[in-house]
């Protein structure tokens, strides 16, 4: 059987395209693998387990029914909802991941992440990241009234986007130096992780062994999924809007 891996979904209400082929993704391909991982920023925003609306139950009811139909489930934060909590785990039955984590796959031990944290020549994101993920920062914010949560997470948002837009590339994408750390820091030779929008595989030299860091697509104008199985790791992207023969 095999391993999915999937992140940057960004679901929300106001993109029905993405969630009906994520949807149709858990009733097909989901459905016949052994575990399916999403790596990070699985919804545009979270407010905490506490402001769930309709929507967001929707999509934990789908993947209870994946979950219970024999299909484990991995979630790890991302930037967007790393508010996400054990009662919406519960309620989705899925496992909550730290960030990072190490899994085996074909014999191997890969390194998971969602992938900001490598982006380290963003300074001011990263200041911005350890103030957000600090204790006592995720206390106050869980404890803020709803109304000002949904505030901020709309200014954060609108920032993010007007900040990236002005950002260097190379400043909004992963630091060569700190993934090799990362690697050598955890032994591995595969790295996984998503968040920069960038699909690709990545060959590298680690010690003057071949390693590679595998970037996860971003579900927009298409959806990615990155496959394990006994032939290896493969990613492919597929159409939004499912072909009328597939099932």
């Amino acid at each position: 059987m095999s391993v999915l891996f999937i992140s940057d979904l960004h679901l929300e209400a106001e993109r029905p395209d993405i969630t009906r082929a994520f949807l149709h993704f858990l009733t097909t391909r989901a459905a016949r693998a052994e575990a399916l991982y999403i790596l990070g920023d699985f919804f545009e925003a979270w407010i905490g387990d506490d402001g769930m609306d309709d929507f967001q139950h929707a999509i934990a009811r789908a993947l209870r029914e994946l979950s219970d139909g024999g299909t484990r489930i991995y979630l790890m934060h991302g930037n967007r909802d790393f508010l996400i909590g054990k009662a919406f785990c519960r309620e989705a039955g899925c496992t909550l991941l730290r960030d990072p984590s190490l899994v085996r796959l074909n014999g191997e031990t890969v390194l998971l992440m969602h992938g900001d944290s490598l982006c380290t020549l963003d300074t001011a994101y990263m200041k911005l990241r350890r103030w957000l993920r600090n204790p006592l920062s995720l206390f106050i914010l869980r404890n803020l009234p709803l109304a000002k949560r949904h505030a901020l997470a709309r200014k954060l948002r609108k920032e993010s986007r007007a900040q990236t837009s002005m950002k260097a590339s190379e400043i909004v994408d992963v630091t060569p130096d700190e993934v090799l750390r990362v690697m050598r820091q955890h032994k591995v030779r595969t790295l996984i992780h998503g968040h920069t929008h960038r699909p690709a595989t990545h060959e590298l030299q680690i010690d003057g062994k071949p390693a590679q860091r595998i970037v996860l697509g971003d579900w927009d104008r298409q959806g990615w999924v990155l496959q394990a199985d006994a032939s290896g790791l493969h990613q492919t992207p597929f159409p939004l809007t499912p072909s009328p023969v597939e099932h």
